[in-house]
């Protein structure tokens, strides 16, 4: 493995930049209450007593001698003088978008307060640790849109803004601001990167020319704005062409095109997206390789870490396996790439930190600058991950003025920042992608745009270790690298990447006997790699072949566990169990061990408690003598687990803090705030499995395990670790596996006298029939073996249930069927609880606009409810505090619970549907919006240390209304219908608050990521299923506001047009021919889309899903659910009396731009 020499840090020599890159420096302001002593970044007095004379920089460095001269060389710069930072987040996680800015940020955060700056963060993200209180001084829950922006900055009047740390979003409104004027009205500094650095790295155009003047080669491209401007420009080039969109995040927008018809529907659709397209030379299957850069305002630059792309050049590098350091690099290759990225950052003029992408030829030394990203991004959270060098912490620091010399080394503490990184191990990332939840509608194949929602980095000393700790982290069912898919086309499987070639290639090694020169040739996956995925091929052969796990002797064990085998997949090899494997490997006397990340490559002593584990190893590097408190953590990210665990992980690992006890947590995902390494006394980066944890847990001999705040895989392996003998601290996983289980949950249930729908398991189609008639459609089937698309279903008729049974999912006794009476039109619920020895400690009820059938991670939650009553809300405390005592509950909870229309003289029905004892996705949300931080409470109930009193919190009336709205990624995924069902499909969420629901509705839906509020008298366009009763509300209120609806279907027109006041105009539909409807769309101004159809397509002519993914590919708002639809409406018609669809102005604040402290009276 070929590793960068660790250079010594340089000074470079003091030539100021030169005067097409100046810098704007404010001049000191001698102001009588300036602080007298301002923060600096300087390690602890042990390192040099010199002290900095009148603006002296001083090298951060044990040597007194080093410290003095570099007093009298370093340039002074002078520091932006300011006291008040607005930090630009990044709003809701959507794909190309996700948790590594709510990492970047709060780094960022954490920066600024060292220094004594003021930090006012806009975020509309409520799950995440950066909107917390902790970070900020005042949190501002409102859209990320240059208005809203604009009016916060009017509002708070901060000195300086950054840009960087909250993705494109963040950047893209930076720039309109600038464009604007109102950064300079307001004497606002862009501190870090400056904005015409931005722009040049955002235009394709400047950005060619500007690379052009340094004689750096770029991807030969023409930017155009017109769909024939694009068919000439590719003309020009030559097929095959890509298509990039300007100004967007993730690659959205781009792709490949062979063909001048391919070109022509692919510009179409992305010239809607963005204003400007890019057409360049193809080159797939050239490497592709990132650097990340960090460069200070002395022009001190450096690279923290080079990256490999394991898929070659086609793949978003979102989408791709990524390797650090690069392993197929000859030295010359490295260094020719390193110079030129040193070049074009110091040309372009970036301060802080960025990152560049790379094509080379792997057949000659010709290479192409593909992008500079001047911002932080995906690949710095994994750079920061992969090095232990926090790139966003100290692009943070530079932005205030700081040079990378005078700052410390954040792992050694006594060296300096101004250092590349050294790694003795090597990091592998692989996507997260959950497009099965997509059912068939979805192309699987990955190309230029990113489709993967999350991902996970394993740290290993052979690719081969690593490569297999990452592949069961993406999911806990793959035990490594084995055959889990026989594609029928494997040579196409090979050729077209998509989310599952990993294992196409395990299919064509194992089973199909392919050489590494034919699955090269097939895939362009440099050899080196495949040579390395062979010796693991080899290795599970000669497991198989030894036939039993006595015959395993000690030289093939070590030999596996180095090629990072699990015991469970060696179990698998040999028939046998993971115990059974465990326990013969022990006997063996094969552990792991533990390695510190140190970034020095051992060169100097390191104290950082970054650990991780390896059978590559002789030694620990660590003494097992702290004895601490592990938090499981949430993995990666998927659709129904997210930002909103690592929250909770977070906070629980603080809160432990706060009693004195010491942290281990354990997590692998390279995105989050729990994977810094000053979150916890001991980060391992490691897999969540049984296996991995219980080897932790007996080296540190820990006090016990926390399994409830990281979602449902530390949940998973409860059961197990409690009867492997783990003090497994808060509720006993018996019950916890109680509640998992649907026949024992009933049962308490029942026993407790809580109202539950009937329910039965079928083992036949003729027995879910037979319960279907006895109950009544519609019913909810969730089959346990599912063979395509979604698991769970609501049917209304027979002939539905029969084709769900047998062509999508199999019902045999191996493979029961769970069967649900469904309520149609009842009101969901959402109970979050926490208890201590079965005493409910404090509840929040939050209540779905939406009716029940809309999963709860796709529901819009209202808190405090708006419609519940008194009696209603003692009941639903009454339920909570049954089962808190029926399960014995120490720790969080959440319960689902339905209230069925109530009849005559009767009180509405409640139902218990769903109940989970562990921190549900809604934690963050209740704990922010009622001010009381509900992990803390639990954390306290797990480990029964200073437990609160009871306390409801439902009982105080507030002013105020906080709205949680789901965060979509239809766009990224091309043919999904963009429907809601009782399976989630959300990658994220945000959250407003308001005066009332309809303002805080407002506020919400305008922040999901690319919302844009339809201007006034324009088009909206009505469809779906007109027996709805909120249809003919939300036709008049729309008529009343001055909008003119359109419908495409004959029955809708005549449905509308008998509403007294209302007319609506049937237009011409084409449902095949993109552009067509897109032409349909502009000669009527649609911006809009209300579509309420009862059921997902079955086609994709459907008139319903045609309206509903078009409104998504072509940018618009659309409104998929009545409930939802009818809000919005009623929020609309209150909004434009009061300029709701006017532009910023200035001097005009809206009354919903309030803080988070603001709203709820103290600071939380």
């Amino acid at each position: 493995m070929r590793l960068p020499r660790l250079q010594q840090p340089c000074l470079r020599s003091l030539t100021l930049p030169s005067s097409r890159r100046s810098f704007h420096l404010s001049r000191p302001v001698c102001s009588p209450f300036a602080p007298t002593h301002i923060l600096r970044a300087v390690a602890a007095p042990a390192v040099g007593a010199y002290a900095p004379k009148d603006g002296e920089n001083v090298l951060n460095s044990p040597s007194e001698l080093a410290r003095k001269i570099s007093g009298k060389v370093l340039p002074k710069l002078p520091k932006p003088d300011v006291q008040r930072v607005l930090v630009v987040g990044s709003g809701g996680l959507s794909i190309g978008q996700a948790g590594e800015f709510d990492y970047s940020g709060s780094q960022a955060l954490k920066a600024l307060s060292e220094e004594g700056v003021e930090a006012i963060l806009i975020n509309p993200n409520i799950a995440t640790w950066q909107t917390s209180h902790q970070l900020a001084s005042e949190v501002y829950f409102l859209p990320i849109t240059t208005d809203y922006v604009a009016y916060v900055l009017e509002k708070e009047r901060p000195d300086g803004i950054l840009l960087t740390f909250g993705g494109q979003s963040a950047l893209n409104v930076g720039i309109e601001l600038d464009r604007m004027g109102i950064l300079d009205r307001l004497g606002v500094k862009v501190l870090g990167t400056p904005i015409r650095t931005l722009e040049v790295s955002e235009d394709r155009d400047l950005f060619v020319q500007a690379l052009k003047e340094i004689d750096i080669p770029v991807a030969q491209s023409t930017a155009v704005s017109s769909v024939n401007a694009a068919l000439a420009a590719a003309e020009e080039i030559g097929y095959p062409v890509i298509l990039r969109s300007a100004f967007t995040l993730g690659g959205l927008g781009s792709g490949f095109a062979n063909d001048p018809d391919e070109l022509r529907d692919l510009s179409a659709k992305s010239l809607s997206l963005s204003p400007q397209v890019l057409i360049e030379r193809s080159m797939k299957g050239w490497k592709e390789l990132e650097y990340e850069v960090v460069r200070d305002g002395a022009d001190n630059t450096i690279i923290c870490c080079n990256m490999e792309n394991f898929d070659p050049l086609g793949t978003h590098t979102g989408d791709s396996i990524v390797v650090a350091p690069s392993q197929t690099l000859p030295d010359s290759e490295y260094h020719m790439l390193r110079s030129a990225a040193l070049k074009v950052i110091r040309h372009l003029g970036v301060v802080g930190e960025c990152n560049i992408q790379y094509a080379l030829n792997p057949k000659s030394r010709e290479y192409c600058v593909i992008e500079v990203n001047a911002r932080l991004s995906r690949s710095s959270a994994l750079a920061s991950k992969a090095t232990g060098y926090p790139l966003a912490y100290t692009a943070a620091k530079i932005a205030l003025g700081h040079t990378l010399p005078e700052l410390p080394n954040a792992v050694t503490k006594t060296t300096t920042a101004c250092f590349e990184p050294s790694l003795d191990y090597i990091v592998t990332k692989i996507p997260k992608w959950d497009l099965a939840k997509f059912s068939t509608q979805v192309n699987r194949e990955v190309g230029s745009a990113m489709k993967s929602v999350g991902e996970v980095m394993a740290i290993g000393r052979t690719f081969e270790e690593s490569l297999q700790k990452a592949i069961r982290q993406v999911d806990p069912r793959w035990k490594g690298f084995e055959v889990y898919i026989e594609p029928e086309d494997l040579d196409r499987a090979l050729s077209r990447p998509t989310d599952m070639r990993l294992f196409a290639i395990a299919y064509a090694m194992y089973k199909k006997n392919y050489t590494v020169d034919q699955v090269h040739d097939l895939t362009k996956i440099d050899k080196w790699y495949l040579y390395k995925i062979e010796n693991i091929v080899e290795t599970h052969r000669a497991i198989k072949a030894a036939g039993s796990v006595d015959k395993v002797d000690h030289e093939l064990m070590m030999r596996a566990k180095r090629m990072g085998f699990a015991d469970s997949q060696i179990a698998d090899l040999v028939s046998t169990t993971e115990e059974v494997v465990r326990a013969a490997r022990k006997s063996l006397g094969i552990t792991p061990f533990v390695k510190r990340i140190d970034t020095l490559a051992a060169e100097y002593p390191a104290h950082t408690n970054y650990l991780y584990t390896t059978y590559n190893a002789s030694e620990h590097d660590v003494e097992f003598d702290e004895h601490g408190t592990m938090v499981l953590g949430s993995g990666v990210y998927r659709i129904g687990s997210s930002v909103e665990f690592d929250w909770c992980a977070v906070t629980c690992a603080r809160k432990l803090r706060d009693m004195g006890k010491k942290t281990i947590m354990i997590n692998y995902n390279p995105e989050t705030v729990s994977t810094d390494f000053d979150e916890a006394d001991r980060l391992y980066f490691e897999e969540l499995g049984y296996e991995r944890v219980m080897d932790i847990y007996e080296l540190e001999q820990a006090q016990g395990v926390v399994v409830s705040v990281g979602g449902q895989l530390p949940q998973n392996i409860a059961l197990r670790l409690k009867h492997a003998g783990v003090n497994v601290l808060g509720t006993d996983p018996q019950q916890i596996d109680n509640a998992e289980d649907r026949h024992k949950f009933s049962s308490v249930l029942d026993k407790i006298g809580v109202d539950q729908p009937e329910w039965t398991e079928v083992t036949s189609l003729d027995g879910a029939k037979a319960f279907a008639n006895k109950v009544g459609y519609p019913v909810l089937i969730r089959p346990s073996y599912v063979l395509s698309g979604a698991a769970m279903n609501v049917v209304y008729e027979e002939s539905t249930l029969e084709h769900k049974l047998s062509a999508a999912a199999s019902v045999s006794p191996l493979h029961p069927v769970v069967i649900t009476k469904f309520i149609d039109g009842a009101q969901e619920i959402d109970v979050d609880a926490v208890a201590h020895q079965g005493k409910l400690i404090v509840h929040a009820v939050s209540e779905h606009v939406e009716n029940a059938g809309v999963h709860s991670g796709d529901a819009t939650l209202v808190l405090p409810p708006y419609t519940l009553d008194a009696s209603d809300m003692e009941r639903l405390k009454t339920i909570a505090k049954k089962v808190a005592a029926a399960f014995e509950i120490s720790g969080p909870f959440n319960m689902q619970i339905i209230r069925q229309p109530a009849s005559e003289g009767q009180e509405a029905p409640l139902k218990v549907i769903e109940c989970n004892l562990r921190a549900s996705r809604s934690f963050p949300f209740v704990s922010k919006v009622l001010g009381h931080n509900f992990i803390e409470t639990a954390t306290s109930a797990i480990v029964g240390h200073e437990v609160p009193e009871s306390i409801d919190l439902m009982e105080a009336e507030r002013d105020y209304t906080s709205i949680k709205v789901a965060q979509f990624s239809w766009t990224r995924l091309a043919g999904a219908d963009p429907f809601l069902g009782v399976e989630m499909a959300s990658t994220g969420e945000v959250a407003s608050f308001g005066k009332d629901v309809y303002e805080a509705y407002w506020a919400s839906l305008l922040s999901t990521t690319g919302f844009k509020v339809p201007r006034a008298g324009s088009g909206v366009l009505i469809g779906g299923d007109v027996t709805q009763p909120e249809m003919t509300s939300i036709a008049k209120k729309l008529t009343n506001c001055g909008f003119k609806l359109y419908c495409s279907s004959p029955l809708v027109e005549e449905f509308l047009n008998d509403i007294p006041y209302v007319s609506a105009k049937r237009i011409v539909f084409p449902t095949k021919d993109k552009r067509k409807l897109r032409e349909v769309f502009d000669e009527h101004d649609i911006q809009c889309v209300i579509n309420l159809a009862r059921s997902r397509a079955t086609d994709f002519v459907d008139e319903d899903y045609v309206a509903r993914r078009n409104a998504v590919d072509f940018g618009l708002p659309l409104l998929n659910n009545a409930r939802t639809a009818e809000l919005f409406v009623e929020s609309l018609a209150r909004k434009i009396p009061l300029g709701g669809l006017r532009k910023y102005e200035e001097g005009r604040i809206p009354s919903e731009v309030r803080s988070w402290r603001e709203f709820i009276g103290h600071r939380a």
